[in-house]
C-alpha cells in the first residue's frame, strides 16, 4: 500500500464511515465514524510520502514503532495515543490495514458495544450474570449499564440477551424479551430449565 486512495478505500469498507477534507486543504483528507464524528485515519503527504495517522493501543504502540522504522509516534496528534505510518513501501500492506483496523475499533468502542459483543460469547445452552457480563465487557462495575444495554437490544437474533440473569438466577421482568413468559421459551429452546421463574446458576452458569 503506497497510494492516499488505497488507504481511503480500505477504511471506508468498514461500517458508517465516511471521508472529509475539514481544514479546506485538500493534502488532509480524514476518515470518520458515523454519529460521533470520530476520525480514525489521517492521510496527508509529507516529505515526498503519504503518511497515514492512526489511533494505537498503547499495549501496541511502542511494538509497531519498534518493529518498522517507517512507523513513528503521531506527526501534529497525542503521541501517547497515536501513530503515523510513512507509505514508503517498507511496511507490509497487512500490517498496515491491521494498524488502520484497530484504530477503526478503538475509535467505535463503546461500553455498549462491548456488552453486546460480550453477550454473544454466552454459548448456547448457557446463561451468565449481569455482574459476568460486565467483567466479560471490561468493568465488572457496571453491571447496571448491562440491563440498560440488553433493554435496548435492536437486534436480538445476533445478541441473545436472554441468556442474561440476575445474580441468583432470575429472569428479568415480564416487559423484557418480547412480553410476558418470553424469556423463559427462549431459555427452554436453548435446553435450560426454569423453575419458577429462575435458573440454577450452578448447572448452566457460564
Amino acid at each position: 500500500m503506497k497510494t492516499r486512495e488505497e488507504a481511503l478505500a480500505y477504511a471506508l469498507s468498514f461500517p458508517k464511515t465516511y471521508q472529509e477534507a475539514p481544514f479546506h486543504d485538500n493534502n488532509w483528507q480524514l476518515v470518520r465514524v458515523e454519529g460521533s464524528k470520530k476520525a480514525f485515519l489521517w492521510t496527508y503527504e509529507r516529505e515526498g510520502y503519504i503518511n497515514l495517522n492512526v489511533k494505537a493501543d498503547p499495549q501496541w504502540r511502542d511494538f509497531w514503532r519498534s518493529t518498522y522504522a517507517s512507523v513513528i509516534p503521531g506527526w501534529h496528534q497525542n503521541k501517547d495515543h497515536w501513530n503515523t505510518i510513512i507509505l514508503d513501501g517498507t511496511v507490509p500492506e497487512q500490517e498496515i490495514q491491521r494498524m488502520i483496523a484497530e484504530s477503526y475499533d478503538l475509535v467505535t468502542d463503546s461500553p455498549t458495544r462491548r456488552i453486546y459483543e460480550a453477550v454473544k460469547k454466552i454459548p448456547r445452552g448457557k446463561v451468565a450474570t449481569y455482574g459476568q457480563v460486565a467483567e466479560m465487557a471490561g468493568n465488572k462495575k457496571m453491571a447496571r449499564a448491562v440491563g440498560n444495554a440488553l433493554h435496548k437490544n435492536s437486534d436480538p437474533e445476533k445478541i441473545p440477551c436472554y441468556r442474561v440473569v440476575n445474580a441468583k438466577g432470575e429472569l428479568a421482568g415480564e416487559f423484557a424479551f418480547g412480553g410476558e413468559g418470553a424469556q423463559a421459551r427462549l431459555l427452554q429452546a436453548d435446553g435450560i430449565a426454569v423453575v419458577d421463574g429462575r435458573v440454577d446458576l450452578k448447572i448452566y452458569g457460564i
